[in-house]
This record gives structure tokens, C-alpha cells and sequence, in this order.
């Protein structure tokens, strides 16, 4: 199917953050599940594939056709200082003053996932079903430089095994992709029981992609005899892909001054731990010592919400000679005024734990006075 190029278009800025001096203290002692630290022992590293090519999913009766995405879109991963970073987040950094978990100052900023423009029709003559992927907008960055790389994935639901993906718009938060995607010899009454669900992502060779937003619209509640545009707004994917959710950490070592700072930037699709659907998230950061809790300090806590941005650092003393035997345990958690808090995940920072916690040790190791995030998954 051919395909309107995107011409000349302007790229939005990103939402500002307003900045605002950050005073730390340190919490007093609360309700913990670390009577059962587990032993932090190598686990072996998880392999991610790289994205599909375009699948075919050529059925009988159904062959969708369509545009592969660009292979010419690649890039490395790179690092960047919390500062650098601070432009592709939209958050308040709160002031965190002495007190008791009940003390917790709430937050209230949520992460924007932006829009998107589709239509969709039905040929009754051709017996085909038509979907345009036209444009995104006001889409959040995904990488350390600031913006984004994405592609749309299309489903017809209850079928997840075909799918068809539009190319990829390379650091652009604002893609118009204009692409349209016929799936030919579809009766009407098999469409009408299908779910038209659209999954952005940003793009990455290197690691796993990172999921934007979703948008899911019922076909027998849309009048398919005409095409209809529409604007959706994004809402966290919920396919499954990290089933606690992620954790944006920057670490920054000091050689000279003796200090780890541990940035915690934002979290993405945590897991709803309430009965509403949603969590009230905060971040507990513990200094630990051959298993002995030495210190710690955590985050505001964020109201209904599973995206935070919670963008606080904190710093922590730590003698060179005690490096090796040094461990970050970062735990996210839900509060509940009611009951006891919920573990929503947990990351352990080591020279000893998973694959993806040593080589981000080790890069903050190697990269002294330099802050240096990753994205980690979380743990039971």
C-alpha cells in the first residue's frame, strides 16, 4: 500500500519539569519484609530478542499486507547525567523532610504517554477491513538523549500470533507515519468480533523494546461502513511485559568524596497492587553492608498512579575499601494507610547480583563523577 511521507515536521519539546531544591534526611525504621534478604547470587542473564520482522500472518482468509519496519533505524544505548535526563522527564523533585512513613509527602505527578491517530473502515465489496496509522503526538522520551524512537504494532484481537508494525520514526515524539494496512478477504461478521489494539513502542536493537502505550477499540462498536478517524489517548501497555514493572536508576560514584548518589528517575507499568486498578507507589533505597542494613532513604510517595516520575537522589557514604562488599537494595513499594505497604519489586545493585545489576555497577565503577542510569526490571 503506498504511503504519505512525512514532510517538515516540527518536533514539539517535551513537557518541563519544574526543578526544585532537593533537602534529604534520613526516614526512621518502618514496616519491612527483610527479615528474608535472599542470598545474592549470579543468575544467568536473559537473552532479548531483537523486534520481529513485519510477520506475514498470511492465513486463509485473512492475509494482512503492509510495510516492514526500517532496519535502517538502529542506535546505541548511551548514558547521561541526571541533569541530561531532567529534559526528558515531566516531574516535581519535593522536598523529603525527616519523619515516620506516615510523614510521606504525596505526589501527584503521573508520566504522559501522549496520543495517537488512526482510522478504520471495512470494504464490503472487497470484503477487506482497513486500518491507517497516521500520527503520533506529545509522546514521552524513552532514551537517555531525550526522545524517542517508535513504531505501532497492530493487532486484531483475540489474535496475538499476526501482526503487522509500521516503520520506525526515528527520534521523534511527534511521528507521522501515514501508513495503511488492508486485511483482505475478512467477512464482516469475523470483524465485528475483533478488537483493533495498537501497541507503541520505542525502538531498540540492543535491548528490549520499550513499551509507550496502548489503545484497544471494539469493532462491532465502531460504524465501519465509512472510515473513522480517531484520536486515542495512550494509556501503559498491559501485554504482559514486565509484570511488576521498571525502574529508572542513576548511579554516580565519588571516589574522591567517598559517596554512591542513587538517582531514582521514574518507574513505568508497575503493577496495580489496590483494588481500583491502580498503586500508590514510593521507593525505599537501603545501603546495606554483608547483609546489614547501614542506611536509608526513600522517595515521596505518588498517589493512583503507575507511571511515577519520582526524580530524587540520594547520597550515601561509602568507603572504597568497602565497595565490594557494598549492596543498594531499591525496593518499590505501595502504601496503605489501612493496612501493611505491599512490595511491588525489588532491584539488588552489587558487584554480585544479576547481569544487568553488575554490568550497571560496574559502569558506575568505571565512570566515576559520572551518573549513569538504567532501566531495571523488577523482582519478587
Amino acid at each position: 500500500m503506498g504511503q504519505i511521507r512525512n514532510r517538515g515536521l516540527d518536533v514539539k519539546s517535551f513537557l518541563e519539569g519544574k526543578m526544585v531544591v532537593l533537602s534529604l534526611a534520613i526516614g526512621l525504621a518502618e514496616q519491612d519484609d527483610f527479615a528474608n534478604i535472599p542470598d545474592l547470587q549470579e543468575v544467568p542473564a536473559s537473552h532479548e530478542n531483537p523486534p520481529d520482522k513485519r510477520a506475514g500472518g498470511n492465513k486463509p482468509g485473512n492475509s494482512p499486507k503492509g510495510h516492514p519496519p526500517e532496519e535502517g533505524d538502529r542506535r546505541n544505548d548511551g548514558h547521561s547525567s541526571v541533569s541530561d535526563l531532567a529534559n526528558s522527564l515531566t516531574s516535581e523533585m519535593l522536598m523529603l523532610s525527616p519523619g515516620s512513613e506516615e510523614d510521606d509527602h504525596e505526589g501527584h505527578v503521573c508520566e504522559k504517554l501522549g496520543r495517537i491517530q488512526f482510522s478504520v473502515g471495512y470494504n464490503f465489496q472487497e470484503s477487506t477491513l482497513t486500518v491507517k496509522i497516521l500520527k503520533g503526538q506529545d509522546l514521552p522520551a524513552k532514551d537517555f538523549s531525550g526522545t524517542s524512537d517508535p513504531f505501532v504494532k497492530i493487532y486484531l484481537l483475540p489474535d496475538k500470533k499476526h501482526k503487522l508494525e509500521t516503520k520506525v520514526k526515528r527520534k521523534n515524539l511527534n511521528p507521522h507515519w501515514n501508513e495503511t494496512f488492508l486485511f483482505e478477504g475478512f467477512p464482516y461478521e469475523k470483524v465485528v468480533q475483533r478488537t483493533l489494539y495498537l501497541q507503541v513502542l520505542d525502538y531498540d536493537r540492543f535491548s528490549r523494546n520499550d513499551p509507550i502505550g496502548e489503545v484497544s477499540i471494539p469493532l462491532n462498536k465502531v460504524d465501519l461502513a465509512h472510515m473513522q478517524t480517531f484520536w486515542k489517548e495512550l494509556k501503559p501497555c498491559s501485554d504482559g511485559s514486565g509484570s511488576r514493572g521498571d525502574l529508572l536508576v542513576s548511579l554516580c560514584y565519588n571516589p574522591t568524596a567517598n559517596t554512591i548518589t542513587v538517582s531514582i528517575i521514574k518507574a513505568r507499568n508497575l503493577k496495580a497492587m489496590d483494588i481500583g486498578g491502580t498503586s500508590d507507589p514510593y521507593v525505599k533505597v537501603w545501603l546495606m553492608h554483608k547483609d546489614k542494613r547501614v542506611e536509608k532513604k526513600k522517595t515521596v510517595t505518588m498517589k493512583r498512579c503507575l507511571n511515577p516520575v519520582f526524580n530524587e537522589s540520594f547520597p550515601f557514604d561509602v568507603p572504597a575499601h568497602v565497595l565490594r562488599e557494598t549492596t543498594i537494595i531499591i525496593t518499590v513499594m505501595d502504601k496503605d494507610r489501612l493496612s501493611r505497604n505491599d512490595v511491588i519489586g525489588k532491584i539488588y545493585l552489587s558487584w554480585k547480583s544479576g547481569p544487568a545489576e553488575v554490568k550497571h555497577w560496574k559502569d558506575m565503577i568505571g565512570r566515576p563523577r559520572t551518573a549513569v542510569a538504567q532501566w531495571h526490571a523488577l523482582k519478587a
